[in-house]
């Protein structure tokens, strides 16, 4: 069977499929610029690759060649092609180096800092106090969704701490403390640490957790996810209906099935706190009984926990913040892949100009274009009632800053109608933004600007001049 494949140039709609021993290769050995002609006659003056496209297929290993329809997704790159992780851009199996849980091992190794266990928590509050996350981030999950499914349940659920660049999962009584960190480079790395006090504790990377964190569901990358799952009375995920991956754009209504949330939110509705007892109905919850509770403390015992809350303002920023981890990784991906192509194609072809190509560059700017999406919280699900979480979240995440000479800042919430006040995420402030290619992010910022400058919010590009130290135009 003769073999074939094709590569669709997206940014510029170049399309070739090559057949070996084909007419058509005949022709292109003869006449390698005649597969598209009339595309180059209008093409924009710079490195143009349409005439050596099927002659760069033929040297390139088939890797490269889908790297260039890896873009080729929705919008927000749901359903997005999942990257292979020995992808020569992505690495995954590198040492991680650019995120908190490496750099405190590394501290750890050289005697710089030690963790303290105690009985109730291992090593938990330990960790959160070298990691600088907040207790008042906690979650708590009573769905079965993790390693340690098996103790996990409605009465004993897993606690989820987290702040911009870390994810800590404790459970009661469990073996290891689960911990993920949004590394600058490949995305979501999963470390896991024993629950034995030792001399040595160590944060041991494993990939175990990738059957869930590296899907269609976290952007085709190694990332983070918040689902919303209709649970039975003993904690099992029901699969015979819908779930949800879920973040600033989701609906209240699909939010946080499996999970319990305390605050109040006037008359919208949730999936949480509440359990699918007629599984032949499994969508048919008393939504109405988990509504607007302060008081977690009929579901379980709050003694285990580090503090009574799931506090909803804190659910709500981690699902925007583990989205647009996943997006800035996919961004990153999708930039890498496209300037590793401009000087694989450049060496291949002879050329010596520094300039990229214009599918190089439309490919970063559209890559530009989805993260400036959801940096800017486009299309985020307005809120019909005020919001009010139960524990310090709100006013510890705020305090954090940085804020401009009017106390301005983008950690500023609203709640009333939306998330934040000032709709840009603080994410970009984060590491993983500041390790963008510098393509990337200087497309990226001429889209917030130009987003800014038409929805006439001046105040937020006052808290960028005052707070952002690094140069938005590079």
């Amino acid at each position: 069977m003769e073999q074939w494949f094709e590569v669709i140039f997206l940014t510029i709609g170049s399309r070739f499929r090559f057949t070996p021993g084909s007419p058509e290769a005949a022709a292109d050995r003869a006449a390698p610029g005649a597969c598209d002609r009339s595309h180059r006659a209008s093409a924009p003056a710079g490195p143009q690759w349409s005439e050596g496209g099927v002659r760069m297929i033929r040297a390139l290993p088939l890797a490269a060649a889908l790297a260039l329809v890896a873009g080729a997704q929705e919008a927000d790159y749901h359903g997005s092609y999942t990257v292979p992780l020995t992808n020569s851009v992505l690495r995954y199996d590198r040492p991680p180096a650019r995120n908190p849980v490496s750099l405190l091992q590394r501290k750890l190794d050289r005697g710089e800092v030690t963790l303290e266990w105690e009985p109730k928590y291992g090593y938990l509050l330990a960790v959160l106090r070298e990691l600088n996350v907040p207790a008042s981030s906690q979650g708590l999950v009573f769905s079965k969704t993790s390693l340690q499914a098996r103790r996990i349940s409605p009465a004993t659920p897993r606690a989820i701490y987290f702040n911009d660049d870390v994810y800590v999962g404790w459970v009661q009584n469990g073996e290891v403390m689960e911990l993920s960190a949004a590394d600058a480079e490949l995305g979501g790395v999963f470390f896991s640490l024993r629950q034995e006090k030792s001399d040595k504790p160590r944060f041991e990377r494993g990939d175990q957790c990738l059957q869930c964190h590296v899907s269609a569901m976290t952007t085709g990358v190694p990332g983070h996810l918040v689902r919303s799952v209709y649970t039975d009375p003993e904690g099992y995920p029901v699969t015979t209906t819908n779930s949800f991956v879920t973040d600033h754009r989701s609906p209240f209504s699909e939010r946080w099935g499996g999970w319990y949330v305390s605050g109040t939110y006037g008359g919208m509705r949730h999936m949480g706190n509440v359990l699918s007892r007629d599984l032949k109905r499994p969508e048919a919850i008393d939504r109405e009984a988990g509504a607007n509770l302060t008081d977690l403390g009929k579901f379980f015992s709050l003694k285990p926990y580090l503090t009574p809350h799931s506090d909803v303002v804190a659910l709500m920023v981690l699902e925007h913040q583990t989205k647009v981890h996943n997006v800035i990784v996919r961004a990153g991906y999708e930039a890498r892949a496209a300037l590793q192509l401009d000087a694989e194609m450049k060496k291949l072809l002879g050329e010596a100009t520094p300039a990229l190509s214009e599918d190089t560059r439309k490919r970063i700017d559209r890559a530009a274009g989805i993260l400036s999406r959801y940096l800017l919280l486009a299309g985020e699900a307005p809120l019909a009632s005020p919001v009010r979480g139960t524990s310090a979240f709100t006013s510890e995440f705020a305090a954090r800053g940085p804020k401009d000479p009017k106390g301005r800042s983008l950690r500023d919430f609203d709640l009333v109608t939306r998330l934040f006040k000032y709709p840009l995420s603080y994410l970009v402030y984060s590491d993983a933004f500041a390790a963008l290619p510098r393509e990337l992010r200087a497309a990226t910022w001429k889209h917030i600007d130009a987003a800014l400058a038409a929805g006439g919010r001046q105040d937020i590009r006052e808290i960028l001049d005052a707070t952002f130290t690094a140069p938005r135009s590079e």
